[in-house]
């Protein structure tokens, strides 16, 4: 029974706590939650309320979520959604399964990474920033500037002498001047991309709501390259990740033309045709396929 300071979330048959672990602990530089002796800390901002909650599994049937600050018991149900959204739980991955064990590219990757969840971004800024930091550089590179980025405009809760951070804020982020993010080593193009983007969603014109009610994968697609900064590849990313769309398929990636040529043994990259014969037989489950191909590497 939980009390009023933690949360049981239950667990869909597909899922391996351990295996989400290992992924969520990939990068040393991550700033956005910490992996501590087989737990996950995080803070959240909920309703002007800085919350900060540990997250266990023993028993690889529920989450076990521990309030440790800041917890009102009418946050509880935001914080449950958010954390259901973030590892993508009521997403029901038995058909996914089925066709990737009968792929010569996936079977092998779903045998070794069984359970492993697309842990995504709920938050539709956090979201496109990292889609626009993480452009044109390696993944390494990209981390160190979202730190830069977080440490710089985020705000934190300090528990035990650590700092747990939180996304800056589209309000906060919307009144800036590309001069104003000049520290962080990313070029001015980036910064005015992202001031940009927040901008559209503090007036209002931009919204996760927003390209939900679009209804259309592809009438969502063609709203996010509209925005400058979003081409294709981050516009997939973002569906992916963000939005949860299955179909969403980032082709150009640079990740998933790797582990394709790793999978496919060339001496060389995989031309998108080859990428695209590949695909086919993922149809309706190209993100999951697009994830797991990139666990490969990282």
């Amino acid at each position: 029974m939980a009390t009023q300071k933690e949360l049981l979330i239950e667990l869909p048959e597909i899922f391996d706590f351990s295996i989400n672990l290992a992924y969520m602990q990939r990068n040393p530089k991550e700033c956005m939650y910490a992996v501590k002796e087989g737990t996950i800390m995080r803070a959240l901002d909920v309703g002007g309320v800085r919350t900060l909650f540990q997250i266990t599994c023993p028993d690889n049937r529920f989450l076990h979520v521990h309030f440790l600050t800041g917890i009102k018991p009418e946050n509880k149900n935001a914080i449950a959604a958010f954390i259901r959204n973030w590892f993508d739980l009521d997403n029901d991955l038995t058909l996914f399964y089925e066709m990737a064990q009968k792929d010569p590219l996936l079977k092998q990757t779903v045998s070794d990474f069984y359970g492993l969840r697309n842990i995504g971004f709920p938050d539709l800024f956090e979201a496109l920033c990292w889609g626009i930091l993480g452009q044109q550089i390696n993944l390494g590179y990209a981390y160190t500037l979202k730190r830069q980025f977080v440490e710089k405009f985020g705000e934190s809760v300090e528990y035990n002498g650590q700092a747990y951070w939180i996304f800056p804020s589209y309000e906060e982020i919307a009144k800036l001047q590309p001069a104003d993010l000049s520290d962080i080593k990313m070029t001015m193009k980036k910064s005015e991309y992202i001031i940009g983007v927040a901008q559209l969603m503090a007036n209002g014109a931009l919204s996760k709501e927003k390209l939900m009610a679009l209804g259309d994968f592809k009438q969502i697609e063609k709203e996010l390259i509209k925005i400058r900064g979003i081409g294709p590849w981050t516009a997939n990313y973002v569906l992916m990740r963000c939005l949860r769309f299955p179909t969403a398929f980032p082709i150009d990636d640079v990740g998933l033309i790797n582990a394709l040529k790793l999978q496919m043994a060339l001496d060389r990259k995989p031309t998108k045709q080859e990428i695209l014969n590949a695909a086919v037989s993922w149809k309706d489950w190209e993100a999951y396929a697009t994830f797991y191909l990139w666990r490969l590497l990282y």
